[in-house]
C-alpha cells in the first residue's frame, strides 16, 4: 500500500459506521479502531516507501467534456466504483428528474471493498446521473447533475 491509499482508507473508514477494520496486504497491515469521535490507526510500518506521484487528473472516454461540465454537482469524495443500485436487480436510489432529501441515499461507492453509501447533503433535484453503474471514478468526479432546492 502507498501513502495516498493509507490516506483514502483513513478517509473512507472515518466516515463509515465501522467501529474496527484490519488491513492486511502481504507484509503491511494496518488496524483502525474508534474511540469516541476518533480515529486510531495502529500498526503501520514506519518503513518509507517510495512513492510515485499520482497525476492530478486524467481524462478517460466515459467523462463528460470539459466545456459539458457547467452547473451544479455531486463529486465523489474517494476512489472507488460507483452502484447505482443497492443490488444489480434493484431499482436505481435515484434517476434523473427525482427529487432527494437531505440524508437520502444516492449510490454506493465501493472502495478497497467496502461499501459505502453515499448521501445528499443537502435537498436538490437530480438533473443526470453522469456515471454508469459498475463504473470506476477517480476522488472528485462528478456523480450526478444537480439543482438545489
Amino acid at each position: 500500500m502507498n501513502l495516498e491509499e493509507i490516506k483514502e482508507l483513513i478517509r473512507v473508514f472515518g466516515r463509515s459506521k465501522l467501529g474496527k477494520l484490519k488491513v492486511k496486504d502481504g507484509e503491511f497491515e494496518v488496524s483502525m479502531q474508534r474511540e469516541g469521535s476518533d480515529v486510531v490507526v495502529t500498526n503501520v510500518p514506519t518503513v518509507a516507501t517510495p512513492v510515485a506521484e499520482a497525476p492530478v487528473k486524467q481524462a478517460t472516454a466515459t467523462a463528460p467534456a470539459e466545456e459539458e461540465l457547467s452547473g451544479e454537482f455531486i463529486t465523489s469524495p474517494m476512489v472507488g466504483t460507483f452502484y447505482a443500485s443497492p443490488s444489480p436487480d434493484s431499482p436505481p436510489f435515484v434517476k434523473a428528474g427525482d427529487s432527494v432529501r437531505k440524508g437520502q441515499t444516492l449510490c454506493i461507492l465501493e472502495a478497497m471493498k467496502i461499501m459505502n453509501e453515499l448521501e445528499a447533503e443537502f435537498d436538490c433535484k437530480i438533473l443526470e446521473v453522469l456515471v454508469q453503474d459498475g463504473q470506476p471514478i477517480e476522488y472528485d468526479t462528478p456523480l450526478f447533475k444537480i439543482e438545489k432546492l
